[in-house]
């Protein structure tokens, strides 16, 4: 595989958990071809990486795999009305900083600041 489809397949494999980013995907892949444990060949014009015998030994020897924990005890309704919330919070900020006067901009972000803070007292305990 190629870095791009690594990200997707733990994304996948994670049931959406954990999608790691290219910025700590391709690094790790370079260490692991430094360590010999990947081997990697170009093919059409994309970097393709593959276990080598090393690598297959240590993977059938190290620890369950990281997405195998990364969606266990995971409310997965409760994650999708999460992102909903969220991404519909942050479309609506979008539009009033797109279109909205200079005013009105200024009390959204007001809004957007009321809501974090509001968010870390609840975990504070207090209203």
């Amino acid at each position: 595989m190629h870095g791009y489809e690594m990200i997707q397949e733990i994304a996948e494999r994670s049931g959406g958990a954990w999608k790691p980013s290219p910025g700590s995907v391709y690094p790790t892949l370079q260490l692991l071809e430094d360590e010999g444990l990947i081997s990697s060949a170009t093919e059409g014009g994309k970097k393709l990486f593959s276990l080598t015998d090393a690598g297959r030994t240590a993977a059938d020897e190290g620890p369950e795999a990281p997405w195998e924990d990364a969606g266990r005890g995971v409310d997965w309704e409760a994650l999708s009305d999460i992102r909903q919330a969220g991404f519909g919070l942050m479309e609506a900020f979008g539009q009033v900083w797109k279109t909205g006067s200079k005013e009105q901009r200024e009390k959204a972000l007001t809004v957007i600041n009321d809501a974090r803070k509001k968010l870390y007292l609840i975990l504070a305990d207090e209203d």
